[in-house]
């Protein structure tokens, strides 16, 4: 029972991250990372909502292959 308990919490785990990475959760984290990576701890990095607003406005000047 073990064996199989570990592959549906792997795929449950797997799902999860798939479903993150699609909805874009952990895109203004792996920004802040990139950032900090890129140009150091001193350089201001925009906060969350200015991020967000960006990435849309972005999205709605470059559509993309959305749907609408």
């Amino acid at each position: 029972m073990g064996p199989v308990r570990d592959a549906l919490a792997r795929a449950a785990r797997g799902t999860a991250w798939y479903v993150r990475q699609l909805m874009g959760d952990d895109a203004y984290r792996v920004y802040v990372e990139h950032h900090r990576a890129a140009h150091g701890p001193d350089v201001a990095v925009v906060t969350e909502r200015q991020f967000w607003r960006q990435r849309m406005d972005d999205q709605d000047r470059n559509p993309g292959a959305r749907c609408c």
